[in-house]
């Protein structure tokens, strides 16, 4: 419920600059005496970083001073300090449009200035914006960039920071077992190092790889010693997210007198600072509280508050997650109208917070750069050709003019032009041969993403939502002995049953249309099968699926998925756009050539309007038949039905 992360990113900053804080009266003390130079400007970041947890917008005008004065004595490292700085208060107050703003103009002045540390520090800063902003597939890509200069130039003070972002990234991948291992690391390092702040982040990201993993005492533990030091430092926006996080250990525990207290005293915290997020969060959890003491009218309360701060402040991650709190208190109160509509609304804003695409290509980073790497060779061989190319004009040139001189050297000099021709078509030829690489690698990274990402979904889906959903069925049904109820509260309870039931259906059919199981274990025929004798039997369309040598042909598993998908797709459009009362499927395997037969007897339609439909449907069956580098002819006409013939060449 809580935000996983919120202190190691507020955090980065400081961690990259690596600033010693000295005593604040003994800052301001110096500046009387302090003249226009390059120690006045640091001197403005080393006064402005004591007030950032206090006094965010003194933090702040401390930063544009030692911004100004950076400007008057072209001071360009100090444009880019305060960029670092400037924007850690930015993030604090939820203003991340303009902290992404200002740490893009850091990574553009640093490149112009060729400052490789300082470029390497603003790319994970900004990184970590994009993260926060939940768009995680550019958030890899800036924290890759930043991580290979780190590695080039060897700078070993930056090795413990670098542990910390990848805790972060490991348990978002929910490798949890590898961010803890990580962390540790990291901690000893900033504790060796006497960095306490750093120490209450790496702690704080422990104890919520710790409570991922169910080990809630021991992530209880390290949220207290997170909230001490956030006290120690005098840092607020530390303690509040300990706070918010030991209210989440404590609900884990069924404590509800220890979430009551900390969620309070993060959202006295959290309004002191006018941070928005945090008491959205706050309100939420307190929420939670109210049902555990049933005074659900005042969880209702409090849920409708944070949703609508929420929905104010422009925070749709948070809102919902209090979306689904407010649909909990309505089935609480027994509206089901209204807990219908506010879980409908929370799947939508769900699914457009997680779409599968962004998980995908975040997942296919480190492939997406070996593509890089071949885009790169096909840059210099083009260079190549276009310098081959301005040679060989001049020696057309020179040719013309000893024509005149020598019929000899005019035979000589045609020998050459044709050598470098042929030179030329070597070189295209190596050209288009890298281009295909790199679509088919480009294509095996989507397609096996993809499916990657369908498998982990139908796991966690079955596993996790599927479970629960049971569970829930099971006490519902031991509750209905043991209740009196009214004839019309009976046949509300009956209609929750079957509206769970139908859910826990739905659940299973989704999960299936993921990933579907009977290809996994017991290959491509019986998973066709099944699949059209779940369309027979729904009696929408009669099907008839034929397969000859299919049942003893040895596939690979991706290409027996993308044949699977194929055919799953292609049947879908004949449900959805033929009009069709039958339909036929089969499937034949003749030496290493697959062959694929989709007909139907619905409408048609016009031929050059499939090959050129940009559709996702038609979209996706001709990347997974470029992929299998398959060859198809399409025979159909409005009213004629349609049929589809595709050969597949197995290697």
């Amino acid at each position: 419920m809580k935000k996983l992360f919120f202190l190691m990113f507020l955090l980065v900053s400081k961690s990259i600059l690596g600033q010693q804080v000295l005593n604040l009266d003994s800052l301001l003390a110096l500046l009387p005496k302090a003249k226009e130079e390059i120690s006045t400007v640091e001197l403005y970041f080393q006064i402005g970083q004591q007030f950032e947890n206090s006094e965010p917008e003194l933090a702040k005008e401390y930063y544009r001073k030692g911004l100004n004065l950076s400007k008057k004595i072209g001071y360009s490292v100090g444009e880019i300090k305060f960029s670092h700085n400037y924007t850690y208060v930015l993030n604090v107050q939820g203003n991340f449009d303009s902290s992404l703003y200002y740490n893009l103009k850091a990574i553009e002045l640093a490149r112009e200035i060729k400052d490789s540390v300082q470029l390497g520090k603003a790319l994970l800063n900004t990184g970590s914006v994009y993260r926060y902003l939940s768009e995680y597939e550019t958030a890899a890509e800036y924290y890759q960039q930043g991580k290979m200069i780190f590695e080039k130039i060897g700078d070993e003070g930056m090795k413990s920071f670098i542990l910390n972002l990848l805790q972060v990234m490991y348990s978002d991948l929910k490798l949890h077992d590898r961010a803890i291992e990580v962390g540790l690391e990291a901690m000893e390092l900033y504790e060796k190092a006497g960095d306490q702040r750093m120490v209450g982040t790496v702690m704080n990201n422990l104890g919520l790889s710790y409570s991922k993993l169910g080990k809630t005492t021991e992530a209880i533990a390290l949220y207290r010693r997170v909230l001490q030091i956030g006290k120690d430092t005098d840092d607020l926006n530390m303690q509040g997210t300990a706070l918010l996080n030991l209210g989440d250990s404590y609900d884990q525990e069924n404590d509800v007198s220890g979430m009551e207290k900390s969620y309070l005293e993060a959202l006295d915290l959290f309004r002191q600072m006018e941070v928005k997020e945090g008491e959205i969060i706050a309100l939420r959890g307190l929420s939670i509280v109210r049902m555990y003491e049933k005074n659900p009218t005042a969880a209702l309360d409090l849920a409708k508050k944070s949703v609508d701060f929420a929905s104010e402040t422009e925070y749709p991650l948070e809102r919902q997650k209090s979306l689904v709190q407010l649909s909990n208190v309505y089935f609480a109160l027994q509206d089901i109208p209204k807990a219908r509509q506010t879980a409908k609304e929370s799947e939508i804003l769900a699914d457009r917070l997680v779409n599968e695409e962004v998980q995908r290509k975040t997942l296919e980073i480190e492939k997406k750069y070996e593509v890089e790497k071949q885009r790169s060779q096909i840059l210099e061989l083009e260079a190549a050709n276009a310098t081959q190319l301005a040679v060989n004009q001049k020696r057309q040139l020179l040719i013309w003019i000893l024509v005149i001189l020598a019929l000899s050297l005019t035979a000589i000099a045609i020998l050459i032009h044709r050598k470098n021709q042929h030179k030329q078509r070597l070189q295209l030829q190596r050209i288009k041969e890298l281009e295909t690489e790199k679509q088919l690698t480009a294509t095996e990274a989507v397609l096996k993403g993809e499916e990657k990402e369908r498998s982990r979904l139908a796991k966690d889906l079955h596993d996790g939502l599927g479970g629960l959903l049971s569970g829930i069925k099971f006490s519902f049904q031991t509750m209905k002995g043991n209740l009196i109820l009214t004839p019309e509260n009976a046949r509300l309870f009956e209609r929750s049953l079957d509206m769970l039931d139908t859910s826990i259906m739905e659940m299973r059919r989704v999960a299936h249309n993921l990933m579907p199981e009977n290809l996994i274990k017991f290959g491509l025929d019986a998973a066709l099968k099944d699949f059209c004798n779940d369309i027979q039997q729904s009696g929408v369309l009669k099907i008839n699926y034929i397969s000859i040598g299919i049942d003893e042909a040895e596939l690979e598993q991706s290409a027996a998925l993308s044949i699977y998908r194929i055919i799953q797709e292609l049947v879908n459009n004949i449900l959805k756009h033929a009009e069709a009362k039958q339909a036929l499927v089969q499937l034949t395997k003749n030496g290493n050539l697959i062959l694929l037969d989709v007909e139907d007897d619905g409408k048609g339609f016009e031929h050059s309007k499939m090959l050129y439909s940009t559709g996702i449907g038609w979209t996706n069956i001709k990347s997974r038949l470029e992929y299998l580098g398959a060859k198809f002819t399409l025979d159909t006409a409005p009213g004629k039905g349609s049929s589809i013939h595709i050969e597949i060449q197995l290697p």
